[in-house]
């Protein structure tokens, strides 16, 4: 994966990969693809879906600035980096709960994308210390 390549070509990194956070990166990245696509997609849908595009937006938002700062590695900034997993893991969650509630496949694809990275947010947050 090119963002585990990439950390462990970092001269602070010395070859070291936080896998948990490499992971994070990567469904965060994925997550906020997904939530745009599918934001998009109610776009089109002929029910109101107001609430749900407003989720989608929020949380792909959320999930780009989160893999942004976990992906720098110079210097340490542990304690805003916890604050952007979680509020990621929030937003996650949200969006979530709101697709589900929808019978899209685009929605169903959307909530899956939002509870792994939720998931993996978690797992990285867990590994901060």
């Amino acid at each position: 994966m090119p963002i585990r390549k990439m950390i462990a070509a970092h001269p602070d990194a010395n070859g070291h990969i936080n896998e948990p956070l490499a992971e994070a990166i990567r469904s965060a990245t994925d997550c906020a693809v997904t939530c745009t696509a599918c934001a998009d997609a109610c776009l089109a849908e002929p029910m109101d879906m107001r609430q749900c595009i407003r989720m989608c937006l929020d949380c792909a938002d959320v999930c780009t600035a989160a893999a942004r700062l976990a992906t720098r590695q110079t210097g340490d900034n542990r304690a805003v980096l916890a604050t952007i997993l979680r509020a990621c893991i929030e937003a996650c969650d949200a969006c979530a709960a709101e697709c589900e509630k929808h019978d899209h496949r685009h929605c169903r694809l959307c909530a899956a994308a939002c509870r792994t990275c939720a998931d993996d947010c978690r797992e990285a947050l867990a590994g901060l210390g």
